[in-house]
C-alpha cells in the first residue's frame, strides 16, 4: 500500500476528520481500522492503517528482560490508539492527541507512503518551497546511507 497526495482538510467540533477518498480508495475495500500516534516531530498526529501498524509492531523484538529504550518503546504503545472509520469515511481523533500535539482544527492530510499524517495546514503549507528544495539532497542522502548498508 502506497499513501500519497494530500488533502486541506478540517477537524470538526466532535474531533472527527473526514479521511479523503482519494486515501480510502488506496485502502483494501474491508480496510477500516487506523491506529493514530501522536508524533513529536513537526507536532503531528500519524494515521497508520490497521495492517500496516500490526505488522511494524510485530517487527520488534520481544523480551522479558527488556533493556531501557526497548521498555520505553513498548511503553511508547500506549499512545497508540485504535479507531474505527465510520460510513462516511470519518475517525473521531482522540481529544488528548489534538490536545498532546496542539493540532488546529484546519489541516492537511499527508500520504506518507505507509500512513497519513496529520499537519496544522498553515505550517505545512508555510514549509512546502524548504521541503521542495530540500527533495534532491533528502533522497541523495537516504540512498547513500541504503549504500553504505549494503557494504
Amino acid at each position: 500500500m502506497l499513501l500519497t497526495g494530500q488533502a486541506e482538510i478540517t477537524i470538526d467540533a466532535k474531533q472527527r476528520l473526514a479521511v479523503p477518498s482519494k486515501f480510502r480508495s488506496m485502502l483494501g475495500e474491508d480496510e477500516t481500522g487506523w491506529y493514530c500516534v501522536p508524533w513529536p516531530d513537526g507536532s503531528i498526529l500519524r494515521l497508520y492503517p490497521k495492517p500496516v501498524f500490526e505488522s511494524q509492531a510485530g517487527r520488534l523484538d520481544d523480551s522479558l528482560t527488556a533493556g531501557s529504550d526497548a521498555s520505553k518503546i513498548d511503553q511508547s504503545f500506549g499512545m497508540a490508539e485504535q479507531l474505527e472509520m465510520d460510513k462516511s469515511g470519518r475517525v473521531r481523533l482522540p481529544k488528548w492527541h489534538i490536545d498532546l500535539v496542539g493540532m488546529p482544527t484546519d489541516v492537511m492530510v499527508v500520504g506518507a507512503r505507509n500512513r497519513l499524517e496529520i499537519h496544522p495546514r498553515a505550517a505545512w503549507q508555510a514549509s512546502l518551497v524548504d521541503r521542495f528544495r530540500d527533495m534532491a539532497a533528502l533522497y541523495e542522502r537516504s540512498e547513500r546511507k541504503q549504500t553504505e548498508a549494503r557494504s
